[in-house]
């Protein structure tokens, strides 16, 4: 590094301090090195807020002295919270929404994280910088997925709409999400927005009318909406027969639901027929030029995959798009011969977060329709399927209008959250849904720490207990939790409470310059609701606030002389003031804990100054502290693996474990087959019939295994070419970690697991322990002699390879199957190894 290099020509290698030599070797660069670059300028502000772990432990001059002139105390402004948040001119206005969740269903943790939770986040950090904030979702209520949920419980659905919000709303107080308003869809305001937004789209000539082919379930006597339809997949090399009217779930392809190939009505099973329906349509083509100019402006504060989106549905050309269904549940659509049809889901929901708004307050158009001279900036969060609809559909339609309306400024898009690297499923018993969370006992803002974490934001991440148990005994417990607390601990023991006087030295001068670099990118990350630099950041000013602690040793200081006490005072002082500026930044991830660690330091949370983010004095000297107590509990394993078989589907195990054996299975496999016969004859209704089917099938798979790995005992062999498959996924697996993050308590269980396997094969591979005889191979193993050679000779030049790059946790287990391909070759020809015997043998 130039940097580094011109550092060396002025101070020689040998002329700095034991420290920075050992820090260099722990960090991969040199430690507490002043590089000359200029802080004042912007390139090295963003150098230095984006550099690596080489450079992250260097500052320059003018770091330390910025560090120390800003470290004085200035009466921080208390946040204040108006009864209700309007915008206003001159101001930064932030208006956020989550894709507001379908009421027809639990949300799982993927849900929760993917818009409302990363919603919650950004918002509440939007209110700690002083931006006037509104934050509004609520739940979707119309269309053929509350139609069906309705027949599925027998209710109306209006009945499943109350008792799903009701869940909903429950679910999210419970994790903390601090919506200014939760609303739902089926208001009286919703209709009247949405009428009028029709009737604003229809005058201004973006509306077609054309008969469209709809399937007709005669035995139900009416049209199938698309989800009323299933059937296989009509795109090539998909064939999926699962595939619902409007999209397969395999392939991810829209579908028009008279494509399907073998359609078939949802609630009967029968085979529907086509007719032809008038049907309302958005003019996309008419409006697509001036969506193009639109996104050309606001696509630059979108995240990446949002655009790849958008751009993949301009790439083919848009086509009107229908927005009525021959359906009862939604909207009435107020258009003469119209009057019986509502209109489709995604015309309507999106303008529920106007509607909601307007439940808020009455003063809803401010935020909506701003005035001349008032900017509102529009943040939506969502997952990736929801882009298409913020991106392309909701904003031709308000370009229609034409009314000046609120336009998303920031789409924020995650990938998806998969659970242990499978899918959630309800039916199926497999992974955590909100309400399964506080069940734990685990505390919610825990949860909310490990999701933000393990957020999805350029590709697709999975929900690990173990990682969840590692990240909150490495992170939570032993780095913030234990920074805190001995601060606080040490305060109240030997200052009586009481915040001591401060005189800073060069060591506290460092500190704060490297704290004030991780603030900055801490304001830097969450401006772009990047949540999980965010995270990074902030453990950061922890980790050198233990690392401060450690190295000046307090507790030792306090028994020597009084400048020694002088000395231990000011460590004090300076780490009760990390702990409250931590309360303050992690208030947006974990609002409960914050608040308790404003409890503990008797304080309140102030306003963060977005724009000059330095390290001041929150609490000056003589300022009395409250009680302190531990933040965080230890995860233990034995309760993580609890967890994991509770939420990992039906528990059923093989003869071979504490379970049910291969004829318990077998009677388990009748007796749910029996079920699901009778079922079947009282309704055809898949909604019902579906989770009895993946039962009956988990069941069918855990017998196949069951009598899979009898046989593999009575033989004597393991399913080699399984785990060899598990063990090169494993691998991949661990070699993305690694690439994506350094830190240890991330991809060391991963590590773990990938040790574990490769032992596993290791003992499939060596067979039976039993010698064989000492005669020579018989002609017909003579190819399996010759065969198991080769591999002894190929496995024998890949551990001298690994051997010579050094790394002992990787060749060992090569070693084992090594070992065990040659008890192998013993075990067929009664000849030991040659180069075995001699290693054995003791030097004389």
């Amino acid at each position: 590094m130039p940097e580094v290099q011109a550092v060396l020509a002025t101070e020689p290698l040998k002329d700095l301090t034991f420290n920075a030599l050992q820090n260099s070797n722990r960090f991969g660069g040199l430690y507490h090195v002043p590089l000359k670059v200029s802080a004042s300028s912007a390139d090295a502000g963003k150098f230095l807020a984006d550099a690596g772990s080489n450079i992250a432990d260097t500052v320059t001059e003018e770091e330390i002295t910025s560090a120390r002139n800003n470290f004085v105390y200035k009466k921080p402004a208390e946040r204040q919270e108006p009864r209700t948040v309007l915008p206003k001119a001159g101001e930064r206005n932030v208006l956020i929404t989550s894709a507001l969740p379908y009421v027809n269903n639990v949300p799982h943790l993927g849900n929760i994280i993917g818009c409302v939770l990363s919603a919650d986040i950004f918002a509440r950090y939007s209110r700690s910088v002083g931006y006037n904030t509104l934050l509004i979702c609520g739940t979707d209520e119309y269309g053929t997925a509350t139609e069906n949920k309705a027949l599925a419980e027998g209710l109306t659905p209006r009945e499943i709409c109350d008792k799903y919000f009701e869940l909903h709303n429950g679910i999210y107080r419970w994790f903390g999400i601090g919506f200014d308003y939760f609303g739902r869809t089926t208001t009286q305001e919703q209709t009247e927005i949405v009428q009028e937004a029709f009737h604003d789209v229809y005058n201004n000539g973006y509306i077609l009318t054309e008969s469209v082919e709809q399937l007709l379930c005669q035995k139900c006597d009416r049209f199938l909406a698309d989800r009323f339809v299933e059937g296989t997949c009509p795109h090539p090399g998909c064939g999926y027969e699962d595939a619902r009217g409007d999209q397969c779930d395999k392939c991810g392809k829209l579908v028009n639901a008279t494509e399907l190939i073998r359609p078939r009505c949802k609630v009967c099973n029968t085979a529907p027929v086509i007719r032809s329906s008038d049907q309302l349509f958005l003019d996309l083509p008419k409006v697509e030029p001036q969506l193009r100019e639109w996104i050309e402006r606001a696509e630059h504060g979108w995240t990446n995959n949002a655009r790849v989106i958008t751009r993949a549905w301009l790439r083919e050309g848009l086509k009107p798009r229908c927005i009525t269904r021959d359906l009862k549940w939604g909207i009435p659509v107020p258009h003469k011969g119209f009057e019986n049809k509502v209109f489709y889901v995604w015309f309507d929901a999106p303008f529920g977060y106007v509607s909601m708004t307007k439940r808020y307050t009455k003063d809803f158009k401010q935020w909506w329709q701003p005035e001349k001279g008032v900017d509102v900036e529009l943040y939506q969060f969502m997952a990736k399927d929801n882009v298409p609809f913020h991106s392309v559909v909701w904003p031709s339609a308000l370009l229609a209008i034409n009314k000046g309306n609120t336009m998303v400024s920031h789409i924020m898009a995650t990938e998806y959250l998969n659970y242990e690297d499978g899918k959630f499923s309800k039916s199926r018993g497999i992974g955590v849904f909100g309400n399964d969370a506080q069940d734990t006992g685990i505390p919610a803002d825990v949860w909310r720490f490990y999701l933000a974490c393990a957020r999805p934001e350029g590709q697709d991440s999975s929900f690990s207990w173990n990682d969840l148990a590692a990240r909150n005994n490495s992170e939570l417990l032993n780095n913030l939790g234990n920074f805190v607390n001995r601060a606080l601990v040490f305060c109240e023991k030997n200052f009586n409470g009481t915040v001591p006087a401060m005189t800073l030295t060069n060591d506290e001068e460092v500190l704060l310059a490297l704290i004030n670099r991780e603030l900055r990118g801490y304001i830097s990350s969450l401006e772009k609701a990047r949540l999980r630099d965010g995270i990074r950041h902030l453990l950061s000013i922890s980790r050198h606030g233990n690392g401060y602690l450690q190295s000046q040793q307090p507790w030792v200081l306090l028994k020597g002389s009084e400048e020694q006490k002088a000395r231990a005072a000011t460590i004090i002082g300076i780490c009760v003031n990390i702990a409250c500026w931590l309360a303050n930044l992690i208030f947006p991830y974990m609002p409960s804990t914050a608040r308790t660690m404003f409890e503990q330091l008797n304080t309140k949370q102030i306003l963060l100054n977005a724009e000059k983010p330095y390290v001041s004095i929150l609490l000056q000297t003589g300022h009395k502290i409250g009680k302190p107590a531990p933040l965080f509990a230890k995860l233990e394993q034995q309760f993580i693996d609890e967890m994991k078989k509770k939420y990992s589907g039906p528990q059923v195990t093989t003869s071979s474990g504490s379970g049910l054996s291969v004829a318990d299975l077998e009677k388990a496999v009748q007796e749910q087959g029996e079920k699901l016969r009778q079922l079947k004859s009282t309704t055809k209704d898949k909604a019902v019939l579906q989770p009895e089917i993946d039962k009956l099938l988990d069941l069918k798979k855990q017998l196949s295994e069951a009598k899979a790995a009898g046989e593999n005992k009575q033989n004597g062999t393991s399913s080699v070419k399984d785990l060899e498959a598990a063990v090169q996924a494993q691998g991949e697996k661990v070699r993305q970690l690694k690439a994506q993050t350094k830190d240890k308590s991330v991809w060391q269980p991963e590590v773990n697991k990938l040790l574990d396997l490769k032992k596993q094969l290791a003992a499939a591979q060596s067979g039976t322990s039993t010698p064989a005889p000492t005669n020579p191979a018989p002609a017909s193993d003579a190819n399996q002699v010759k065969e198991l050679e080769d591999k002894i000779a190929k496995q024998g030049e890949k551990v001298r390879t690994l051997k010579a790059a050094g790394d002992a946790s990787v060749w060992k287990p090569e070693v084992e199957i090594l070992l065990a391909l040659k008890k192998q070759l013993f075990a067929l020809t009664g000849a030991p190894d040659a180069n075995a015997q001699g290693k054995n043998k003791k030097k004389k």
